[in-house]
C-alpha cells in the first residue's frame, strides 16, 4: 500500500516532471524510488532533523513566549521576559526544557513529515489525474492534518513536562526529575490532558504550514522566478524553499496562537481544563505572546523547510517540482473557452 499511494501520488500531480527529477546535479540518481518505504523512512528521518533541531535551538525564546502567556503581569513583553529571567537564573534559566523539547519535537517530526508525504500519497490514489490537480489544495489539507493527528499524540507527553518545567516556579528542572513528578500527581492523564488543545493548536498550524508552503512555492516558481525550478540550481531551490517557509510561518503563528497559549496555561495549572482555562484568560488574553511567536515560528518554519528539503537534496531522495496542469485538462479547457466564443 506504501508504494501504490506513492507511486499513484506521482503520477498525479508531478508526472510530467519524474523524468527530469530522476538524476541530480551530479549526474547521480536519486536513492530510492518516490513512493517506497525507504522513501517515507527516510523523510521520517529529515523530519526529526528539522523539528528536533531548530525547535531545541529556539528553547530560549520559547521559554519566555510561554512565560508571557501564562504570566503576563510579571513577564510583559519579550524583552521584560529575557530580562527578569537572566536576572533570576541566569543564562541557564533559558535553557530549561531543552530535553523533553529535542525528544518531543523529533518525534512529532518524525510523524509529521513521514506521515504528510505518505497520506499525500495515499489521498491523491483516490483520485484521477485531473481531480487530483484541481483538488490539490484539499489533498494538502487533509494530508497535513492527518499526520499532525498522530505527530501531536507523539508530542503531548514532552511537551507537558516542557511546560511545567518552564514556566512553574520551584518544579523540577531537568525532564528525569519532572516526568516521576507529574506521574504522581495525576497519572499518565497528566501528560496527555493538554492532547485536545494541542490537536486545536497544531492541526490548524500544520495545515497552514504545508498548504501556503505548498501554494507559495507554486506561486514564486510561476511569477517570481524566471525559470522553471528543474532549471534552477539546487542553491537557488533550497532559497525558494527558506523564503517560501517564512511566509508560510507567518500564518501558521496566527491561526494556531490562541490554542498554544490555552495549552501553555493548561499545562501549567494543575487540575484545569481546557474551557476553564480559555475562559479564565479571555479574548485578550489568548493573543498575549503573539509577537515573540510570529519571530519564532516564522524563523521556525523557514529553518524547517530549509533543513528538511536539503536533507533530501543531500540524500539524493526524489523531489518532484511542482505541479503543472495536465495536457488532457489543458484541452478540456481549450475545448471549453472555443466552444462558448
Amino acid at each position: 500500500m506504501l508504494v501504490s499511494g506513492g507511486s499513484l501520488w506521482r503520477s498525479c500531480l508531478p508526472r510530467v516532471h519524474c523524468a527530469a527529477e530522476s538524476t541530480t546535479e551530479d549526474g547521480k540518481g536519486d536513492c530510492c524510488e518516490y513512493g517506497s518505504s525507504q522513501y517515507y523512512v527516510l523523510c521520517g528521518l529529515g523530519g526529526v532533523l528539522s523539528c528536533g533541531t531548530t525547535h531545541t535551538g529556539i528553547v530560549p525564546l520559547d521559554l519566555v513566549k510561554c512565560r508571557i502567556q501564562v504570566d503576563p503581569g510579571k513577564y510583559k513583553n519579550i524583552v521584560t521576559g529575557f530580562r527578569v529571567t537572566l536576572n533570576e537564573e541566569g543564562p541557564q534559566g533559558l535553557f530549561k526544557g531543552w530535553a523533553p523539547t529535542l525528544i518531543g519535537y523529533s518525534l512529532q517530526g518524525c510523524f509529521k513529515f513521514g506521515f504528510y508525504e505518505l497520506f499525500k500519497a495515499v489521498y491523491c490514489g483516490m483520485l484521477d489525474e485531473e481531480k487530483a490537480y484541481l483538488w490539490r489544495t484539499g489533498i494538502y489539507l487533509a494530508a497535513s492534518a492527518s499526520a499532525e493527528f498522530f505527530a501531536d499524540i507523539a508530542l503531548c507527553p514532552m511537551e507537558a513536562v516542557k511546560v511545567r518545567i518552564q514556566t512553574q516556579p520551584g518544579f523540577a528542572s531537568t525532564l528525569r526529575d519532572a516526568m516521576p513528578i507529574m506521574y504522581k500527581e495525576e497519572g499518565l492523564y497528566s501528560f496527555y490532558k493538554g492532547l485536545l488543545p494541542l490537536w486545536m493548536r497544531q492541526i490548524p498550524y500544520t495545515m497552514m504550514k504545508f498548504t501556503s508552503f505548498e501554494k507559495t512555492v507554486e506561486f514564486l516558481y510561476r511569477s517570481v522566478v524566471s525559470k522553471p525550478r528543474t532549471e534552477c540550481s539546487k542553491t537557488e531551490q533550497l532559497v525558494i524553499t527558506f523564503a517560501a517557509g517564512y511566509i508560510a510561518g507567518v500564518f501558521c503563528a496566527v491561526v494556531s496562537h490562541p490554542a498554544d497559549t490555552i495549552v501553555s496555561k493548561l499545562n501549567q495549572d494543575k487540575g484545569s481544563t481546557a474551557m476553564e482555562v480559555a475562559k479564565k484568560l479571555g479574548m485578550i488574553g489568548v493573543w498575549k505572546g503573539l509577537v515573540p511567536r510570529i519571530i519564532m515560528i516564522g524563523t521556525l518554519t523557514a529553518a524547517q523547510w530549509f533543513i528538511y528539503d536539503g536533507f533530501k537534496v543531500w540524500m539524493r531522495l526524489p523531489r518532484p517540482p511542482p505541479p503543472e496542469m495536465p495536457e488532457s485538462l489543458k484541452i478540456k479547457l481549450k475545448d471549453k473557452e472555443l466552444s462558448s466564443k
